[in-house]
């Protein structure tokens, strides 16, 4: 199977998109040009009016995409940095995610948007390594985090398909990680996780950029005779219960790997699905390793505290190993 990078897979996805379907088009800053480099050559083959340069207005460009969507078309909204979700907040959750509710189910607001760069990586800075994921989880927005590039294209064509909003957040840790892309058309369906790694001993469920991590820490685990498994769930709503409460009844343990804030983040969420629905299959706490609750530092050196690490990850699944429930 050939190999491509996760933004080169994503931006395929997107081109097919707009060719078999004439209402997509694209909106954003910088798109001719494209900055981020999900719409490179995509001005070049479909002109202006499906690659729609806007100005410096998040608010404006995202309300734009709701009234268009409204009208029949089906927008795709580009978002250079993480930080741009907090402009549009209004006019993503109080207009197109409530719109189609208003109006007694007799429109659809089918808007993509992706968030390119999402996530802490060295340089970012403070105020450009924020991974909102959550907010809009906690709004009702169906939202994904894709984690390899078949999954960046394949959830990037299912969310276009999608007649509800869908929030799509790229990792800029892993933008440009390469991996097998099959041909031809496929989406990767919403609401379904992946089982990266198979294991019987302790479950781990790691996040888009922690992935990676996660599989590492499962190698190191394996050559001390744990077997963990590695879940990704990469649809966090709709979720896929099924897969994470089989694979936590199945090991008796879990650890999560969440990259946003401990305090109402994803991993919080999580921790209360396992401890509600299977919890009497639990040999052991449920162990969380997520942000601190605090914004994240302008120095790289606290920059690095603050943020998960798979150093803490694998402490973290040792410790888990030792607890035995009374």
């Amino acid at each position: 199977m050939r190999e491509q990078r996760y933004l080169e897979a994503m931006r395929e996805g997107l081109r097919e998109e707009m060719l078999r379907d004439d209402s997509v088009f694209v909106l954003g800053e910088d798109l001719r040009n494209s900055v981020r480099g999900l719409t490179k050559g995509l001005f070049r083959e479909f002109g202006a009016t499906r690659v729609y340069d806007t100005p410096i207005s998040e608010a404006g460009f995202t309300g734009l995409a709701t009234g268009a969507a409204i009208a029949g078309m089906r927008p795709v909204v580009e978002y250079q940095i993480n930080a741009l979700v907090f402009v549009s907040f209004d006019q993503l959750v109080d207009q197109a995610q409530k719109l189609r509710y208003m109006m007694g189910g007799q429109g659809t607001i089918p808007v993509t948007y992706v968030v390119i760069a999402s996530g802490a990586r060295r340089g970012l800075s403070g105020q450009h390594s924020d991974h909102p994921y959550p907010l809009l989880v906690h709004m009702g927005m169906k939202t994904v985090m894709p984690t390899t590039p078949e999954d960046a294209k394949g959830l990037m064509k299912a969310a276009i398909r999608e007649d509800d909003p869908v929030m799509i957040f790229a990792p800029s840790a892993l933008l440009a990680n390469k991996g097998p892309v099959p041909e031809g058309d496929y989406v990767t369906p919403l609401g379904r996780a992946r089982i990266a790694r198979e294991g019987k001993d302790i479950t781990i469920v790691a996040l888009g950029p922690l992935v990676p991590d996660a599989l590492k820490c499962a190698e190191t685990l394996a050559a001390e005779g744990v077997s963990a498994e590695v879940i990704d769930p990469r649809s966090l709503l709709p979720l896929d219960h099924d897969t994470l409460l089989r694979s936590v009844r199945k090991t008796g343990r879990v650890v999560i790997f969440d990259d946003s804030n401990r305090t109402c983040g994803f991993a919080a969420e999580l921790a209360a699905v396992f401890a509600d629905q299977a919890w009497h299959s639990l040999r052991a706490p449920v162990r969380r390793i997520t942000r601190a609750d605090v914004p994240v530092p302008f120095s790289p050196a606290l920059d690095t505290y603050v943020l998960p690490s798979p150093e803490r990850l694998l402490e973290a699944c040792r410790a888990c190993m030792k607890e035995v429930r009374a």
